[in-house]
Formats: C-alpha cells, sequence, structure tokens
C-alpha cells in the first residue's frame, strides 16, 4: 500500500512545477512579454535598415554616375563654363 505522505507530496511537486514553468512563461527570460518586445525591436530594426539601404543605393548610383559620366562632366565645363584641356583650342560659335 501507498502512503498517505505519497500520495499527496507527489501532486504538490507536479502542481510546484506547473506553476513555476508557467510563470517561466508570463516573467522570465524567453517570456512572452519579453518575445513581443524584442519581436518589435526587431520589426524597428528591419525598418531602419530598409532605409539605410536605400541611402546607400542612392549613393552607389550616383558614385556610379560620377564614374562613368565623366563625359558629361566634361561637355558641361566646356560648354557653360568655357574650360578647355592643356593644349586644347576652344572656339565656341553663337549663332
Amino acid at each position: 500500500m501507498a502512503s498517505p505522505v505519497g500520495n499527496r507530496l507527489i501532486p504538490a511537486i507536479l502542481i510546484a512545477l506547473l506553476v513555476l514553468f508557467h510563470a517561466q512563461l508570463w516573467i522570465g527570460r524567453g517570456s512572452i512579454p519579453s518575445v513581443r518586445e524584442m519581436q518589435q525591436r526587431l520589426d524597428e530594426q528591419l525598418v531602419k535598415n530598409a532605409q539605410a539601404q536605400l541611402g546607400n543605393d542612392q549613393l552607389a548610383a550616383e558614385v556610379k554616375d560620377l564614374k562613368e559620366g565623366l563625359q558629361i562632366v566634361e561637355e558641361k565645363a566646356r560648354g557653360e563654363l568655357g574650360m578647355v584641356k592643356p593644349n586644347e583650342i576652344f572656339v565656341q560659335i553663337s549663332p
């Protein structure tokens, strides 16, 4: 026969463990509120990353234009500012 103390001790231990696990779910590390807060911080960081990526893409496009678009810069310098290369004569005819 099982003793009356043993019959009461096992359910008490199980209930204590259940309470402990339940408390961990709500207030411990990895709890529902903690995970919700981390998810919100992650979402905010993803938005910031997307904005930064757009800025980086724009700067990369500007750098590419500056590297590849030297002819346009040279043309503007000649036409608008009357600049010439060394040992070059620039003649502008006005209509």
